[in-house]
């Protein structure tokens, strides 16, 4: 298996476009950035993940720790809801993202994101210089500043800033140069080698002081430029739904699904056969107006989210978190990514956001984060929040006309048996439920599908690159071939390509030599060939072959089909 660091994102993103699976939205136009489409076979592999992970949370969810079943029904919302949803859920007031502006560029960038390095060793009355990289973390930014230091460009920053002040550079002088108001007070910290590199520290653009915000070069690194003050920036796109557009008409495309199902909370309860605890599950477009969207189809503004809430009884909530905090990560494992490259890491206590008394994320390691991991999924423990946020309240002026609590008629009847005093009985069956919410995004599934399956074969002949699916998730799960096409072999293999197709997606090919057939099959990631040839037609023997192997077998053309269904059941 190839690491992940030793996966070229480029290459992968050439192959998705040249093989159907992503292309930029709106390409013929020039692009849209944070914007893509899914071609026909990146369409077959979302889909396939989507229906995998609807199987395995709607129609066959996990046993639950009490050894039944847990109960989750689905939800399909609507992407644009009444505009208060919003306000009372807090992403109005509270969905922002601190921005700084390069006044030379004129390009804008989250400020958490945004690290500005210099040197430790410093006279504080010296005006300093930074350098401002962007990067999602200070282990990513330390990685840039060495490959900085290693390319040489650090040092032509260096002199082209103190150029821009009108000194000239002084001889000698290289990486962490200061200066002040004249050219005498330019200190050589470190040598023109970078020795003692180590003492150059790193702090968010959100740290930087105004003093010195305005001597930092910018992130193309070849123009001398300032950075902004950091301002707040709310990340929820709007419209205008109707004939009228001003502000009292405004309402949003949705940043998350999740909202949708606490609106419903009540309707699924007053409908279905459910009960504390059970789960509602969404899969479904939102949009948030990401400043920097990066990292292929890892980060932009319209994405697809598979969200679960999931709702409980308060004094159960722990319970069911260590539940699916466990699940969440083992189903990240049947889509065939290796243990290796996932991790779980708890939230720190300045991460949660301020309902939530708990959050992990499970994490993959993205050719682009290693030997980091970046975010996959998140599983939180949002408390009695949502639920609370939109119920009737007139003490907190809630303008909603529902009452989103729950009568636990079971716990009722266990705490009289238990003698329980009737007030704490009143008391504790009826609550608003807590919520443990498992939320993914499946673009972002199908980018960690694509990067794991993503090999790079230099040696093979014919194909650079074969995409080794777990065959159940390939988009085509078979190709079957004539040898050649004549002597009654396309008559044979179309005959066994119409039996498989009422089954699987599989596709007939008769044209280009043998090799080139299976090394384009290679690149979309079908797991097995089937080729009709001589010994077809005097024996009844087909020649199978493996995509990750390229080794070849013979079955009997009776058996091709039994033989495809236990492949793609593993």
């Amino acid at each position: 298996m190839t690491a992940p660091e030793d996966k070229n994102m480029d290459e992968l993103v050439a192959l998705c476009k040249r093989r159907g699976f992503v292309y930029p939205a709106s390409e013929i136009y020039g692009g849209l950035r944070g914007f893509w489409d899914y071609g026909p076979l990146g369409t077959a592999l979302k889909n396939n993940i989507r229906d995998w992970w609807w199987r395995c949370m709607v129609d066959c969810p996990p046993i639950g720790p009490d050894g039944e079943p847990v109960a989750i029904v689905g939800l399909d919302s609507a992407i644009i809801q009444n505009p208060r949803v919003w306000e009372h859920s807090g992403h109005v007031g509270g969905f922002n993202d601190p921005m700084v502006d390069d006044k030379e560029t004129k390009k804008r960038y989250r400020a958490d994101h945004i690290y500005v390095f210099y040197p430790k060793n410093f006279k504080t009355e010296h005006k300093r210089f930074g350098i401002a990289v962007q990067a999602s973390s200070r282990e990513e930014a330390h990685k840039l500043r060495d490959e900085l230091w290693e390319s040489g460009k650090w040092s032509k920053v260096v002199f082209r800033a103190q150029k821009e002040f009108g000194f000239d550079p002084l001889e000698g002088a290289g990486v962490g140069a200061q200066y002040g108001d004249k050219v005498s007070d330019f200190l050589n910290v470190y040598g023109p080698n970078g020795e003692d590199i180590g003492d150059w520290d790193v702090i968010t653009a959100e740290e930087l002081d105004e003093e010195h915000r305005k001597y930092t070069t910018n992130l193309e690194l070849t123009n001398f430029g300032t950075l902004t003050k950091p301002q707040m920036f709310n990340l929820m796109l709007d419209t205008y739904p109707g004939p009228i557009r001003d502000e009292d008409a405004k309402a949003y495309l949705r940043p998350e699904t999740a909202q949708g199902i606490f609106l419903n909370f009540k309707n699924v309860l007053d409908t279905m056969r459910v009960k504390v605890p059970f789960g509602i599950a969404q899969i479904g477009k939102s949009f948030r107006n990401e400043v920097t969207p990066r990292n292929f189809i890892f980060r932009s503004r319209e994405f697809e989210q598979m969200e679960m809430e999931f709702f409980c009884p308060p004094e159960d909530s722990q319970k069911w978190y260590d539940f699916w905090r466990d699940v969440r990560y083992k189903w990240w494992l049947s889509l065939g990514v290796a243990e290796e490259n996932l991790i779980l890491r708890d939230h720190d206590d300045d991460e949660l956001a301020h309902y939530s008394s708990a959050c992990v994320d499970v994490e993959y390691k993205y050719p682009f984060t290693a030997p980091g991991y970046g975010e996959l999924e998140g599983v939180a423990h949002r408390g009695n929040y949502d639920l609370t946020a939109h119920s009737k309240s007139k003490e907190k002026n809630r303008d909603s006309n529902a009452k989103l609590d729950y009568f636990d008629q079971e716990l009722q009847v266990k705490l009289q048996n238990e003698g329980v005093d009737k007030a704490e009985i009143k008391e504790r069956s009826r609550y608003v439920p807590h919520v443990i919410e498992p939320a993914s995004g499946l673009t972002r599934a199908v980018l960690v599908v694509l990067c794991e399956a993503f090999t790079p074969t230099p040696d093979r002949e014919g194909s650079k690159y074969i995409l080794s699916f777990k065959p159940k998730f390939a988009p085509i799960k078979a190709g079957v071939f004539p040898l050649v096409n004549k002597d009654g072999m396309p008559e044979v293999a179309q005959k066994l390509y119409l039996q498989l197709r009422d089954k699987w997606p599989v596709e007939y090919d008769g044209k280009q030599s043998i090799g080139k057939r299976y090394a384009r099959m290679d690149e979309i990631g079908t797991p097995f060939c089937f080729t009709i040839d001589g010994d077809t037609l005097e024996k009844q023997l087909v020649t199978v072959r493996d995509r990750d192997t390229a080794e070849q077998e013979t079955i009997h053309i009776d058996q091709v089909e039994a033989f495809l269904a236990q492949k793609l059941a593993e």
